[in-house]
């Protein structure tokens, strides 16, 4: 199953949630959409989208049927369509959608279904259980996977964003609402963040930088009772830096944790892979950026190692106003994946 769209409520989410147990079936999250299943749920198979685990991709694609619940299955959900292909998936789907005009427009489903997810989850939590043994095997190694792509495989170095992340999802309470904009940075939080809570993801489906420092600025100033954090790049973070003025102005207590590996780290990872070791125009020259907090009127803390992290978390979660981590990152480890040196290889060999 694939979960995505708009149109969810929490009587929806907690509805499909029983359908899903119902079934034994392995639910998967579109694209910015992890939040409608509890990622610790043991049926939760991952987020399909950028930084998604290759397994999950391959379980996708070798599925017999799918059930799209909501969601378009667009281009970034699919792998550019190569996970569900296009007019006609390999596997049978039943594609369930609240707009007529999406039902068809991409895809020939075995079985479209023109409803919102408000009204069709309570419709599937009624119908009678299925016997899942035949799949019981397959969904508990979907499981496998997916709680195995949340250990990291590359040495993390003084500052390992893989245990700084990781610590995030253990430590905010559940309706904390994490931001961020584009980068390559964003891809720790897609691997090692748990979303457990509906409308706790605020990112951009279209691959924007800059959205997530103003995004905490709004959501903060909508919800001020959450734990609200920022979790940016600092090419990403740059594009959009003065809203620290906003959030002082307006009382705004979001914390910003920066991720600062000196550069633009997408475009640098494709000229590793296409053209290795001709850097142009990537490189930045940053500007202290706890001094530039303070500034603004905000409060900052360089972070350098990993044990300083936690700390750090917690003195920002207290603070009374914006507050300003800047993680200090080796730019070698430029994706969740892989290094440069070992693009560089790839792209030589």
């Amino acid at each position: 199953m694939i979960l995505g769209g708009s149109g969810w409520d929490d009587a929806a989410r907690a509805a499909f949630a029983e359908f899903a147990h119902r079934t034994g079936v392995p639910v998967a999250c579109a694209f910015r959409r992890a939040g409608l299943f509890d990622n610790r749920d043991p049926l939760y198979a991952g987020m399909l989208g950028v930084g998604s685990d290759p397994a999950l991709g391959r379980r996708v694609r070798d599925a017999d049927l799918l059930l799209a619940i909501g969601t378009r299955l667009a281009d970034v959900t699919t792998n550019g369509y190569r996970l569900v292909e296009a007019p006609r998936p390999r596997q049978r789907l039943v594609h369930a959608h609240a707009d007529p005009a999406e039902l068809g427009r991409v895809y020939t489903a075995d079985l479209a279904i023109n409803a919102s997810p408000r009204y069709l989850a309570p419709a599937l939590a009624t119908l009678e259980p299925v016997d899942g043994a035949r799949w019981s095997g397959w969904a508990q190694e979907a499981q496998r996977d997916y709680r195995a792509q949340l250990q990291p495989t590359l040495p993390g170095g003084a500052l390992d964003l893989a245990a700084v992340v990781r610590h995030l999802s253990q430590r905010l309470p559940d309706d904390a609402i994490m931001t961020n904009g584009a980068g390559n940075f964003a891809a720790w939080l897609h691997r090692f963040f748990e979303v457990k809570g509906r409308d706790t993801q605020l990112a951009p489906t279209s691959g924007a930088m800059g959205y997530g420092l103003p995004a905490a600025v709004a959501a903060k100033l909508r919800y001020p009772e959450r734990s609200v954090i920022a979790f940016v790049g600092d090419g990403d973070f740059m594009m959009t830096s003065h809203e620290l003025a906003t959030a002082v102005q307006y009382g705004a207590a979001i914390v910003v944790i920066i991720v600062n590996n000196g550069m633009l780290a997408t475009i640098r990872m494709h000229q590793e892979r296409a053209y290795p070791g001709r850097v142009i125009g990537t490189d930045l020259r940053n500007p202290d950026f706890v001094a530039l907090a303070r500034a603004y009127g905000a409060q900052g803390t360089l972070v350098e190692r990993t044990g300083l992290f936690a700390p750090a978390l917690d003195r920002a979660l207290e603070a009374d106003g914006p507050y300003v981590l800047e993680l200090r990152v080796d730019p070698e480890n430029i994706s969740t994946r892989a290094t440069i040196s070992e693009l560089r290889r790839q792209a030589t060999a």
